[in-house]
């Protein structure tokens, strides 16, 4: 995940449907800038306000950016926040409540409360303070919040170059939806390779009373909160009219799958993956690559897999199917080369090995999807929809 794995995975007067969005009056929404493979929300932080863009991570609780001294970091194009040229930061003591809200902190010798965040490619260390974060709304008007955050000084994680830090999105106190009152939440994110073809499409996210995913064509599912975490039930997943089940016990665990906006591939246990990928061979007519030293193990193509030569894959959740078209389920990788690889993959060899029999359903596989989270009912919720046209 790109925030990996966290060692453990106003009321308001009228509203109205505009498209698939029911959209009110002053709704907090900010752009949502894809880069690399990650979706980055676009706000400000600090009095004078400095832009921050940090990559939207329903599978992490904190909400951290670089900040003026940074010790070791991963380079970054955008300013680092400076801590002591804003008027409205504040460092929070070591012995208050909002400090032991985070499970990994420690006392300094000056009492502040230091954090630190683990993730599957690293950690964030640094400390936690108070600061006003800004974002737009669809009125239009800016909209300001009081949060805790990670002043982060010290990172060993490797993030792209266009990244500050990260937004946390998860269930835990100090997430964003959480630090802002917000019941719910919705995101919209451009397929895999937009900042190529335009970059000045973006995609969007939405808070609190108006961010609802409403209409036809929409699809719910429950989940199941773990660590903080959404997981929800994968029964199985159709490649074209052929069923692939998750187990070929047909019988499944509730909530086996995370969903992870930080992680860009749907990784599967090995077992589910290999039967899927058997099948999605027999349906394209096309020999895939063998023995490519950049692609490894992937299935990859050397012609490009589009709605006419590619099969259509159904993810199946519980009460929920989701229609995913060829030209999201295979991307380019690699910008400088025409090979295209399959979006999901196999936890077999790599950081994720530890899940087992779980999987991550990852952001290439939530791309063109209006993805609703709500707090109260506790269901994800998908509808088609065209990200760059919201």
């Amino acid at each position: 995940m790109a925030s990996g794995v966290k060692f453990h995975p106003c009321f308001l007067l009228s509203y109205y449907l505009i498209g698939v969005l029911v959209t009110a009056h002053n709704v907090p929404q900010a752009q949502l800038i894809p880069y690399y493979g990650q979706h980055l929300m676009k706000a400000s932080i600090g009095t004078p306000p400095v832009d921050i863009y940090g990559i939207i991570d329903t599978a992490s609780d904190l909400v951290w950016t670089q900040c003026v001294p940074c010790d070791v970091c991963f380079n970054q194009i955008h300013p680092k926040f400076d801590p002591k040229k804003s008027s409205t930061y504040s460092e929070i003591s070591c012995h208050s409540k909002k400090c032991q809200e985070w499970d990994q902190v420690h006392c300094s010798p000056q009492n502040s409360c230091n954090y630190v965040s683990g993730y599957a490619s690293g950690l964030s260390k640094g400390v936690l303070a108070k600061e006003k974060v800004t974002i737009t709304s669809t009125s239009g008007q800016a909209v300001s919040f009081d949060i805790a955050f990670g002043c982060a000084h010290n990172n060993t994680i490797n993030y792209n170059d266009h990244t500050t830090g990260l937004i946390a999105l998860g269930l835990g106190p100090l997430s964003f939806p959480s630090q802002i009152g917000s019941k719910r939440f919705s995101y919209c994110l451009l397929p895999y390779d937009t900042e190529y073809t335009d970059p000045s499409i973006t995609g969007k996210i939405s808070f609190g009373n108006g961010s609802e995913v409403v209409g036809d064509g929409v699809v719910s599912t429950p989940f199941v909160p773990v660590g903080n975490q959404y997981y929800v039930t994968l029964e199985g997943i159709s490649v074209g009219d052929t069923y692939v089940p998750f187990n070929s016990s047909g019988k499944v665990s509730k909530g086996n799958v995370c969903i992870d906006s930080g992680s860009p591939p749907l990784t599967l246990p090995p077992d589910f993956y290999n039967r899927l990928e058997v099948e999605v061979k027999k349906q394209i007519s096309i020999d895939p690559i063998k023995n490519e030293t950049l692609t490894g193990t992937r299935l990859c193509y050397r012609t490009e897999i589009t709605n006419e030569n590619g099969p259509k894959l159904t993810v199946h959740f519980e009460g929920a199917d989701v229609e995913l078209k060829p030209t999201i389920t295979f991307n380019r990788p690699v910008h400088a080369y025409d090979i295209y690889c399959f979006a999901i993959t196999n936890t077999a060899n790599t950081a994720l090995a530890d899940l087992g029999d779980q999987g991550l359903y990852g952001n290439y596989v939530q791309a063109n999807l209006l993805i609703g989270f709500d707090f109260e009912t506790r269901m994800v919720s998908f509808k088609p929809t065209d990200c760059a046209k919201l």
